[in-house]
């Protein structure tokens, strides 16, 4: 029998007992109050069903979303489709929305417009990360192939692919992006040139992956020769860390931002020429770094080196 079943038979019993010898003494018999009780009988018709306790649950809450503001979420978001949840956010802030990113979530998740696709991966017990105390204390590098959809097709038939280069301070998540037409180590080490000039402060380390733009570490064909890569960092006084091989993870901040790249920035371009490719590149990183994240408290990049400068 379960719970539910014997507290119905309980106040049963209690209500029968009242009807038989009054309420004051049933309220002594079983250690109950009186008003306990009077509520009971009042809600007794005969049936166990009378007494099912009904939900406490309110119909309505003070602090929630407006009609109004459940109507700008609507249109913000049909607008919108391909649009994720910070931007979506930010987008409404702009137009007077003044909820919290969390409530956002809830309530569009509760209107059924925004569902998260559940993960089929094994967790992963992230370690402690080492937090970067100033800007340039570590970069992070990586490469991105640009979509052959984003390529029109008479770049796609002279052959010629694109490759974006990324630079990401640890510290203030600044961006530096350069356009390619090469991934190599010659490339890389003309990318390193570039950012010592484009970033306002001084850089001290270099994270990569193990790729052969960078390194030789994972060659076939084993050599202790650096890399024209390696060697420009060396020159430069810089220290180059390799992550771990097969964890991209150990990246994760430019990898995350290149994830960014391909949502907001390549799903709806296509680029006519490599001049094209290159001048939009050079906006898209000035929006980057104009835009509020949520890991550097709702302060862009930009905002983040500032505070830094000022503090």
């Amino acid at each position: 029998m379960n719970s539910i079943t014997q507290d119905i038979m309980y106040k049963q019993s209690v209500i029968k007992y009242s009807y038989k010898h009054g309420v004051t003494k049933a309220a002594i018999q079983f250690k109950m109050h009186r008003k306990t009780i009077y509520r009971w009988r009042e809600k007794y018709d005969g049936t166990a069903k009378s007494l099912i306790n009904k939900s406490r649950k309110p119909h309505s809450h003070p602090n929630q979303h407006t009609k109004e503001e459940i109507k700008l979420i609507k249109d913000y978001k049909y607008k919108n489709k391909d649009t994720g949840l910070v931007v979506l956010w930010i987008k409404l802030r702009r137009a007077g929305y003044t909820r919290s990113i969390t409530s956002l979530y809830r309530v569009m998740q509760r209107i059924g417009i925004y569902r998260k696709t559940p993960s089929k991966k094994k967790e992963y017990e992230a370690k402690a990360y080492q937090q970067m105390k100033y800007p340039g204390e570590r970069i992070q590098i990586d490469v991105k192939y640009v979509p052959k959809k984003s390529l029109t097709k008479e770049v796609i038939e002279t052959d010629d692919r694109y490759y974006q280069y990324t630079a990401i301070d640890e510290y203030t998540r600044m961006r530096k992006l350069w356009a390619s037409k090469e991934v190599s180590t010659s490339a890389s080490a003309e990318f390193i040139e570039y950012i010592i000039k484009a970033f306002p402060f001084k850089i001290e380390c270099i994270q990569t992956d193990n790729g052969t733009e960078f390194t030789n570490r994972l060659n076939p064909n084993p050599t202790k020769r650096k890399t024209r890569f390696e060697k420009k960092l060396e020159e430069l006084g810089i220290k180059h860390k390799l992550i771990k091989p097969k964890t991209p993870r150990h990246n994760g901040k430019v990898e995350r931002s290149h994830r960014k790249d391909q949502e907001r920035f390549y799903y709806n371009k296509v680029f006519y020429s490599f001049e094209d490719f290159k001048n939009r590149l050079k906006k898209w990183e000035r929006e980057y770094n104009d835009f509020p994240m949520k890991p550097l408290k709702w302060l862009s990049p930009k905002e983040k080196y500032l505070e830094y400068i000022r503090n």
